[in-house]
């Protein structure tokens, strides 16, 4: 599993000219799910992105997770994550789950925000299979980059 954090003070997403998520201040999470996720990699993929400290204390040190300061989630299904451009012109996304397969993790994952934090009302999400346009205003040029370490070769 891969995803790419991106600290914003709003996000929204938008299919065929409707907003179908919008966000304040917190995280927009691009999640891309390889062939070989599973329900342990999504459990640990959430607890990185909630805990992750990376919002400013008084002090401007980032010290505080998402939950701490009560944020927002917005997660946008992303399997493009996964293109391998070594070789061709032209992307691989052989390592990218398919829909079957990545649909019920991706929704595992914004789902399982709902049990066990204060970010759970917060959290929005979006048919992965849509083909969705967002916008964003980053908060200063802080991005995270996780990745699981069972990576399919």
């Amino acid at each position: 599993m891969r995803a790419v954090l991106q600290r914003v003070t709003e996000a929204s997403v938008t299919v065929d000219g409707e907003c179908v998520g919008k966000i304040g201040v917190g995280w927009l999470v691009l999640l891309g799910i390889a062939k070989n996720d599973s329900l342990e990699t999504v459990k640990w993929m959430t607890e990185k992105c909630i805990g992750l400290r990376a919002f400013e204390d008084a002090g401007g040190k980032m010290n505080l997770s998402v939950q701490d300061i009560r944020g927002e989630i917005l997660v946008v299904s992303q399997f493009t994550l996964y293109g391998d451009c070594n070789k061709g012109r032209r992307p691989s996304f052989d390592s990218a789950a398919p829909p079957e397969l990545a649909e019920p993790l991706y929704v595992a994952f914004c789902e399982s925000r709902h049990e066990s934090s204060p970010v759970k009302r917060r959290t929005r999400y979006l048919n992965p299979r849509a083909l969705a346009d967002f916008d964003f205003v980053e908060c200063g040029s802080t991005d995270a980059n996780l990745r699981t370490t069972h990576q399919t070769r």
